[in-house]
């Protein structure tokens, strides 16, 4: 056909997939959870009367910003050119009519919009006929495989970012044209997932080391097992909070860029992995003790009611987010049925209270200077920037005192050889703490300090000398 008569046909163009990277009913549905978990329960029933009674339900309980959402942008330029040109677009969506709504209005692009409400899911065969009541010559933009039993009757077919299944079929039956044809590649997922944040897990083994159990296999073998189960439940829970933020994360200068809210992985793969995540991070807990999955249990208990409220309350999410490493150490001291030194648990408590501080300073400090005031989805505002960090400096002193509390503590003459050894961790700690502070206030800290930290020469030595020191105290 020729290309002139082919864009001279009405173009219908999907949404879900197509015009942005996500899916509208899985974005609603993520909302409506994190406003009411009880919605859970209510989709079962809301699914019995039918799929578009399901949506309309989720649309009235969530709001969209679709002025966020990631868009598929080689075929966004098309479109923008197809417009420039005369050509009439519609936007022939099976998301709610509220939706659809929303991006007419917002993009200066469409001229028309179809879509599915209470008593219709505009989707496959069903959007195929209200497009031929329309128009019986047309072009059609999609990216699923319902899609090609529309792409079989129009005059020109575009494949837009399409699905596993989409590709096989266009093996078979090629679209005019393809667009945003991108696959996830593994490091990808290695984002996603944060792999390199498992470092932080690393704390399991500070039992091992601070009771003297590293030289016994049986005890090591047991600490690497509750490292990978608890580092597969950490990265189930990052996937969770992923999904509670990214109304967020799209509104952040660097977070836009996750996996998720780019729209680089879609929202049912992220929740697909998140479960497999989850049955895979207790089997292996469930042969480790009782204790460790009760600990796994707290730990995932408190990660969730953070996502899905205590962050947008001050001060009390600094507390959990602390609160959530030091079950880190718990967790490794269960493992081993060690006995935790008060001191040991007090210093974890103020050192991990002041890096909790940090990450909120370093999104304040990023806010200045930018006509934005608050955080996203977050009780702060660049005012409470000084008040902040006097409250994490304090935090950090206290750590060191709490250090020599524990360095001074009778019970380290059953645990070290060398006790005396762990007063020269007092002063390369005060120097970590200061410079971390200091690098918080040029506006030079990441937003996690324990990535800055694996980033950042003077805390790798400094980290690394502690470590040292503890271990030779320890053997000597």
């Amino acid at each position: 056909m020729d290309e002139n008569t082919a864009n001279s046909t009405t173009l219908y163009v999907d949404l879900d997939g197509t015009f942005t990277k996500t899916d509208l009913l899985f974005e609603s549905l993520v909302i409506a959870i994190k406003n009411n978990p009880l919605v859970l329960l209510w989709c079962f029933l809301w699914l019995l009367k039918g799929r578009s009674y399901f949506k309309c339900q989720l649309a009235a309980r969530a709001n969209v910003e679709t002025s966020l959402l990631p868009l598929n942008e080689e075929f966004y330029l098309f479109l923008q050119q197809e417009k420039a040109n005369g050509r009439k677009l519609i936007l022939a969506t099976a998301s709610d009519t509220k939706f659809a709504e929303k991006i007419y209005n917002h993009y200066d692009l469409f001229d028309d919009y179809i879509c599915s409400d209470i008593n219709t899911n505009l989707k496959g065969k069903a959007k195929l006929l209200r497009i031929q009541t329309l128009d019986q010559k047309f072009s059609y933009a999609g990216n699923s495989d319902q899609d090609f039993v529309i792409f079989e009757q129009c005059e020109h077919s575009y494949l837009v970012n399409p699905t596993r299944k989409a590709k096989q079929l266009a093996k078979k039956s090629p679209p005019s044209r393809t667009f945003d044809q991108v696959d996830v590649a593994k490091l990808v997922w290695v984002k996603q997932l944060r792999v390199q944040q498992w470092v932080k897990n690393g704390l399991l083994f500070v039992p091992l080391i601070v009771s003297g159990l590293f030289v016994n296999e049986r005890e090591i073998g047991l600490t690497i097992l509750g490292f990978i189960s608890f580092s597969l439940l950490a990265s189930a829970t990052y996937i969770i909070n992923d999904l509670f933020d990214l109304e967020s994360d799209r509104s952040h200068i660097r977070k836009k860029n996750r996996p998720l809210a780019a729209g680089t992985i879609s929202i049912i793969d992220g929740m697909a992995a998140a479960g497999m995540l989850f049955v895979v991070a207790f089997s292996i807990a469930s042969q480790l003790n009782g204790l460790f999955i009760t600990v796994l249990v707290s730990y995932l208990g408190l990660t969730l009611t953070y996502s899905l409220k205590i962050k947008q309350f001050i001060g009390i999410d600094v507390i959990a987010l602390a609160s959530l490493y030091t079950l880190r150490i718990i967790a490794g001291a269960v493992l081993l049925d060690v006995t935790l030194s008060f001191w040991l648990l007090s210093f974890s408590m103020f050192v991990f209270f002041s890096l909790a501080i940090i990450k909120r300073c370093t999104e304040l400090k990023s806010l200045m200077g930018t006509a934005r005031t608050n955080t996203s989805g977050r009780d702060y505002h660049v005012d409470d920037y000084l008040v902040l960090m006097s409250i994490g400096t304090s935090s950090a002193m206290l750590s060191v005192l709490m250090f020599c509390f524990y360095v001074n503590s009778n019970v380290l003459s059953n645990q070290y050889q060398q006790p005396q050894l762990l007063w020269l961790v007092v002063p390369a700690l005060c120097y970590w703490m200061m410079r971390m502070w200091i690098k918080v206030h040029r506006g030079e800290m990441h937003d996690d300090p324990i990535v800055f930290s694996l980033k950042d020469r003077g805390s790798l030595m400094t980290i690394g000398f502690m470590g040292v020191i503890a271990v030779v105290a320890q053997i000597l």
